[in-house]
C-alpha cells in the first residue's frame, strides 16, 4: 500500500478545514441579541478621546462609545467583502479544485460571511448617528478603484488581509478583556477572535508561496504602498464622522486621537506583528527593513522596537 505525504503547508491548511467543519458556529443561535444595554458599551479608558483632557457628559461618553464600536464593526464588515472577493477571484481562477487552499477559502468565506451577520446585528442595535465624510467623495472613490485593482493581486491582497486581521485582533482582546465592556459584545469579539486565529493561520501558512510568485510590482505595492494604506486602515477604523455625531470637532479630534500614546501603542503593537510575518516569509530581511514599515511599526532596520515603549490599555 503507498501513502501520499502532503507538503507541509499542505498538511497544516487540510488541518485548518478540519478545524473548520469540527465548529460552525451561527451568531443568531449564539447570542442573546436583546441583552446589549442602552448606555455606554466600553469603558471610558477605551474610548479613542481617553488622554485628550476631554470633559464630556456620560451621556456624551455612551453615545462616543457605541458611534465608536459601530464604526469599527462597519469598517470589519467592508474589508471582510474585500477579503471575500478576493479569495472568490482565486477560486474562479483556480485550475487545481481540489487544492486543500481552495476548500479552506471557501470555510473561511464562510466564516467572514458569519461574522458579518454578527457585525451588522450589532450595528443596528447600537444605532449609530456617524456620518463618515469620505463616503461619496473622491478619496472613496480612489480607493474603490485601488481595490478593485488589490484583489487581483494575491501577494499583496494578503498583506492588507494580515492587516485586517491583525489590527480588529488586538481592538477585539482589549474589548473582550476589559471589565467595563458590555457582555454581549465581549461575547462576539471573543467568538469573532476564536475564528480568525485559524485565519492568521492560513494568511501566514500561504504567504510565502504568494510572494514569491508575486511579480516586480506586487513586490513594489508590498514595500511602499503597503504600510501607507494600513496606517489609513488603522486611522479610519474610527472615522471622523463619529467625533461630530457627538458635538465634537470633526477632523481636529480624529487628528489629536490618532496621535495619544494609547493609540500610537495600539498600532505599534498590531502592525509589529504584521512586520514579524513577513520577516519571517523571507518578504524582508532583518537590517534592511524599508523606511515606510519602519515608520508605520516604530521599529528601526532590523524590526526591532524603537525606544521608548508604550503601553496598551490592558495587558496582552
Amino acid at each position: 500500500m503507498t501513502t501520499t505525504t502532503l507538503p507541509a503547508a499542505d498538511d497544516r491548511i487540510a488541518r485548518l478545514s478540519t478545524a473548520s467543519v469540527r465548529k460552525v458556529l451561527e451568531p443568531e443561535e449564539l447570542f442573546d441579541w436583546e441583552s446589549l444595554g442602552d448606555g455606554q458599551v466600553v469603558g471610558d479608558d477605551l474610548l479613542t478621546t481617553a488622554g485628550l483632557d476631554l470633559e464630556l457628559s456620560a451621556e456624551t461618553r455612551a453615545r462616543l462609545s457605541r458611534e465608536e464600536v459601530a464604526a469599527m464593526l462597519e469598517m470589519g464588515v467592508h474589508f471582510e467583502a474585500v477579503l471575500n472577493s478576493g479569495f472568490a477571484l482565486q477560486i474562479a481562477e483556480s485550475h487545481d479544485l481540489t487544492d486543500p487552499r481552495i476548500t479552506y477559502m471557501l470555510h473561511e468565506i464562510a466564516e467572514e460571511t458569519r461574522h458579518q451577520r454578527a457585525f451588522i446585528r450589532l450595528v443596528d442595535l447600537l444605532e449609530p448617528r456617524a456620518v463618515n465624510p469620505l463616503v461619496g467623495g473622491i478619496l472613496e472613490r480612489l480607493m474603490q478603484w485601488q481595490i478593485r485593482r488589490f484583489i487581483h493581486m494575491p501577494g499583496f491582497l494578503l498583506v492588507l488581509v494580515l492587516a485586517g486581521e491583525e489590527i480588529p485582533d488586538l481592538l477585539q482582546k482589549i474589548a473582550a478583556e476589559h471589565p467595563d465592556t458590555d457582555p454581549l459584545l465581549a461575547a462576539v469579539n471573543r467568538y469573532h477572535r476564536q475564528e480568525e486565529s485559524r485565519h492568521l493561520s492560513f494568511a501566514k501558512s500561504t504567504l510565502p508561496e504568494l510572494y514569491g510568485r508575486a511579480g516586480r510590482l506586487q513586490r513594489l505595492r508590498i514595500r511602499y504602498l503597503a504600510p501607507i494604506i494600513i496606517r489609513g486602515l488603522f486611522e479610519m477604523f474610527v472615522h471622523p464622522g463619529v467625533y461630530s455625531a457627538v458635538g465634537l470637532p470633526a477632523w481636529k479630534t480624529w487628528r489629536r486621537v490618532n496621535r495619544t500614546p494609547q493609540r500610537r501603542a495600539i498600532r505599534y503593537h498590531a502592525t509589529r506583528n504584521i512586520l514579524r510575518t513577513l520577516l519571517d516569509a523571507g518578504v524582508f530581511t532583518r537590517g534592511r527593513v524599508p523606511r515606510g514599515w519602519r515608520r508605520l511599526c516604530a521599529v528601526d532596520r532590523f524590526g526591532d522596537p524603537v525606544w521608548p515603549e508604550l503601553s496598551l490599555p490592558v495587558a496582552v
